[in-house]
């Protein structure tokens, strides 16, 4: 099972997506919802508060089967951070009646496969099967939702495959050690300040009564849903539905107190001295998220600029910052307009040889500063538009992307009924509208700097440990 995902869904990673012809948008568009599937996803809630999201797609004969709790690494306190991705690795270990490991040997029989996630805002599990098998997969997460075993010792092997993976995956990754000071030195009052996997410390004095704690807490039907994507009847769906989850009794929630993070006052700089071949260059702006899906404005007019300045071969930073200045080997923007709480919008990059971290952030600085001022033309509005309309549409070509999509709008607040919605409003945005959030959000009051400086690398590598992470 993986362990988590990145503290930002796209910062790890560019959106190549294929360039569309600019007249094809109103066609994808009309086919992103076909007029003969409006009702589709059906939705419907279960006595116990669990909510089941069905969408029929009979191209195949397959079905994706999640399982979403609204838990995630800002639900943690401190002194057990950590906590929610640890139970992600406990839920495979087994219950009274599915010992450890039966789990994904019992999907695997099936001819299909399993997984788990946690993020910061929730916590996901799932399973690709031939649809006939979708009844033993809900039989099996039910099972798991409510008689989890949390052996003492099982635990205690996994804790070490937890710290063994965060040494694998930060501690000794400089570009993910950065990201997590830079976060850390980013948000002070918000639980986002704190790294998905936990603080080391934290890991090591962890117990299974805290585990327990966490399961016993968040893992109740009122606080999970289920989506289930595939060539399937939503009528069957919904009465499987009944008869595995339905049985389990709903139990009150923690309260959730807000964490709201002060307005920041001035910029923030920090430096990181890590072993590493080339030195980086990270900036954090502190920007707004979809709260309200018709009156939000600036959100989709941040991600277009995402998409003008990173979101293709022909993007501002590629063409202007890697090919003509040659001032970087790798540039990227990053701003996931979807999450539970405040949004960031990253730059990141490592500069070319000869070329210094303080020339790589005047240069990203620059391309602000020209959109800042002079905007973006009309016809770069229009290819920065195809390639994310295209990105949406495409998802429509997975099962599993289409059931990511509706469990992470609703992860957020946002109903999944307003997908569409959503992509309307990207085409709608103005390149005025562009430019005004440049102006408005990209100051030096709301931005945090990190620069990695490289350390010589040692000269053999760390012994890795027998727990090293499987996944």
């Amino acid at each position: 099972m993986p362990a988590q995902l990145p503290d930002n869904r796209r910062f790890y990673q560019k959106r190549f997506m294929p360039m569309l012809c600019l007249r094809l948008i109103p066609l994808l568009l009309a086919l992103a919802v076909p007029a003969t599937a409006l009702a589709n996803p059906y939705e419907r809630p279960l006595a116990n508060g669990l909510r089941v999201i069905v969408k029929e797609d009979r191209r195949a004969p397959t079905v994706a089967h999640m399982v979403w709790y609204r838990a995630g690494s800002m639900d943690e306190k401190s002194g057990t951070t950590g906590v929610a991705h640890v139970l992600e690795h406990m839920m495979f270990k087994g219950t009274p009646s599915a010992g450890p490991g039966e789990f994904s040997r019992r999907v695997a029989a099936a001819g299909g496969r399993d997984n788990a996630f946690t993020s910061r805002d929730y916590t996901a599990y799932f399973q690709q099967v031939p649809k006939h098998k979708l009844s033993e997969m809900m039989q099996l997460e039910a099972d798991r939702m409510r008689h989890l075993t949390l052996d003492p010792e099982e635990f205690a092997q996994e804790i070490r495959v937890v710290m063994e993976e965060r040494r694998l995956r930060t501690d000794d990754q400089p570009q993910s050690l950065l990201f997590e000071q830079l976060t850390a030195t980013a948000y002070q009052a918000h639980p986002y300040r704190v790294p998905i996997i936990g603080w080391m410390s934290d890991l090591e004095n962890m117990t299974v009564k805290d585990a327990r704690a966490w399961y016993e807490s968040w893992y109740v039907p009122n606080n999970a849903y289920v989506v289930v994507v595939g060539d399937v009847d939503h009528n069957a769906v919904f009465e499987l539905a009944e008869q595995h989850y339905g049985t389990l009794p709903a139990r009150p929630l923690p309260a959730r107190k807000p964490q709201d993070e002060p307005p920041q006052t001035g910029m923030r700089r920090l430096a990181v001295k890590a072993p590493a071949e080339l030195p980086v260059v990270m900036m954090a702006y502190k920007v707004p998220v979809i709260r309200d899906v018709e009156r939000d404005v600036d959100p989709y007019a941040l991600e277009m600029l995402s998409a003008v300045l990173d979101g293709h071969e022909a993007a501002r930073f590629s063409k202007h910052l890697v090919r003509q200045q040659r001032l970087a080997v790798e540039v990227t923007a990053s701003y996931d307009s979807t999450t539970r709480g405040p949004g960031t919008f990253y730059l990141y990059g490592s500069p070319s040889e000869g070329k210094t971290r303080a020339e790589l952030e005047a240069g990203l600085r620059a391309e602000l500063a020209d959109v800042q001022r002079q905007g973006v033309a009309a016809d770069e509005l229009a290819r920065a538009k195809a390639q994310l309309i295209a990105s949406q549409i495409y998802k429509l070509d997975s099962m599993f992307a289409q059931a990511m999509e509706i469990g992470q709008f609703e992860s957020v607040g946002i109903p999944h009924t307003q997908s569409q919605r959503v992509i309307e409003k990207l085409q709608a945005v103005t390149a005025e509208q562009v430019q005004a959030v440049a102006s408005k959000y990209f100051r030096d009051e709301n931005l945090t700097v990190a620069e990695l400086e490289p350390q010589p690398l040692p000269s053999t590598p760390r012994a890795r440990s027998s727990f090293a992470p499987r996944h």
